[in-house]
């Protein structure tokens, strides 16, 4: 259940942070944003605040921001068509009454001969068995009611194709720009919290009864060579303990600037499946604010570093497509990274938080990075390209997108069973 506890809550942190960004500079921008969806498919729980409707949907796929103009309005007024209008108290159309008319005897009903609804806001047309021409001015916040579901227009300048290209190339960043300031944010906060090790091998804590402590280890002791050969990293340090399980390493330990000479022999543990040795030490960690905002630059730079070579790999065919996690590997990653601790949740979950903002940048159709190459094609080419291929061309990148996540899914779930 802590698990379970876990993965919603970084799911739902993530995929939040990730369409927050998307919604916050699309109002900035003046688009109408229609809905900002955690998860997809059917509904389960929403509300409407500042036109914008607030859904969490079944499926825990992802999530969207719905802004005007990015996809076909549902309703389109053509001449012949029947319709009920309802005024404000200026005068102009407030609801346009599509169908299910009777169940607004208030409307008046009219025939539609002409309805512009993103530049003039007008609709003229015909009284039933009246002649006389008459002509409305529509709100800029009218709405349609269809099968009694309210959704407000969207004149031109509060659609997505109507701002200029830098806010709609923002209004597409801001989503992965926010996954990395979580995750900035989250190693600042783990900097100050636990501190910021250091990129030598100082050893920090020594753990009671550990082969470390027989050894004749102390805190702060640094160590600089294993077996003859040099170390000047934590890393390359645990690296050959974790290496050598039940086999007598001598280190050569600086301490008060003497070199003492040690042999220690790490005992064999099973972590995640693997063994590996340990030897029973903490790695020595610096607090303070300074080291802390260095942390949080750093870090995130070292995750995205090895991310890009990792989708490098994947790209080129260095790595096979089995090395992809979908959310049933995640969740057992997840699983794991639980038992050792909140903390190192925590860095776990700024890890994914860095890996979904740069996936999304990746230039794939339906992606906000799919998407940026567009904007960034029509700044080259001085105009835009047509919305419906471009409509088309995502919606083929959408649907082989949700094939991969099944291939992927499909493999996380074998994997669990071997």
């Amino acid at each position: 259940m802590t698990t379970v506890i876990a993965f919603i809550f970084m799911f739902g942190l993530l995929v939040f942070i990730h369409e927050f960004g998307h919604l916050i500079f699309a109002k900035r921008a003046g688009m109408l944003a229609r809905e900002f969806a955690i998860g997809f498919g059917p509904k389960i729980f929403s509300f409407t605040k500042n036109e914008t409707v607030y859904t969490i949907r079944l499926l825990p796929v992802g999530g969207y921001v719905r802004v005007a103009g990015e996809d076909p309005e549902i309703v389109e007024l053509k001449p012949g068509h029947h319709i009920g209008l309802e005024f404000n108290d200026d005068g102009k159309v407030s609801k346009i009454i599509v169908n299910n008319k009777s169940k607004h005897p208030d409307a008046r009903v009219i025939e539609v001969e002409r309805a512009d609804l993103d530049h003039d806001l007008v609709i003229e047309g015909f009284e039933i068995d009246e002649e006389e021409r008459l002509r409305f001015d529509v709100d800029p916040k009218a709405f349609f009611i269809m099968d009694e579901n309210e959704t407000q227009i969207a004149p031109y300048d509060r659609q997505f194709a109507s701002k200029s290209i830098g806010k709609r190339a923002m209004q597409l960043f801001a989503g992965p720009m926010m996954n990395f300031l979580l995750a900035i944010f989250i190693f600042f906060l783990l900097g100050l919290i636990q501190g910021v090790p250091t990129e030598e091998a100082m050893l920090g804590e020594i753990q009671a009864d550990s082969p470390a402590a027989e050894a004749g280890f102390q805190k702060g002791d640094e160590v600089v060579e294993i077996e003859g050969n040099s170390i000047s990293t934590w890393e390359e340090f645990t690296k050959i303990v974790q290496d050598n399980p039940e086999e007598s390493l001598s280190m050569k330990v600086a301490r008060d600037g003497k070199i003492s000479d040690i042999t220690v022999v790490p005992q064999e543990t099973e972590f995640q499946g693997q063994t590996i040795g340990q030897i029973g030490v903490l790695h020595q960690v610096e607090k303070s604010f300074f080291t802390s905002v260095q942390y949080a630059i750093t870090k995130p730079y070292e995750v995205t570093k090895l991310i890009l070579t990792n989708l490098g790999m994947l790209v080129t065919g260095q790595l096979s497509i089995e090395a992809l996690s979908g959310p049933v590997g995640i969740y057992d990653a997840t699983d794991a990274v639980v038992q050792t601790g909140f903390m190192n949740f925590l860095m776990w979950t700024a890890i994914l938080s860095i890996n979904l903002g740069i996936v999304n940048l990746v230039p794939l159709p339906a992606l906000d990075g799919g998407r940026l190459l567009f904007v960034g094609i029509e700044a080259v080419r001085g105009k835009p390209i047509d919305p419906q291929k471009e409509g088309i061309v995502h919606f083929i990148g959408f649907a082989l997108l949700m094939l991969l996540m099944i291939v992927v899914t499909w493999n996380d779930i074998q994997r669990l069973f071997l």
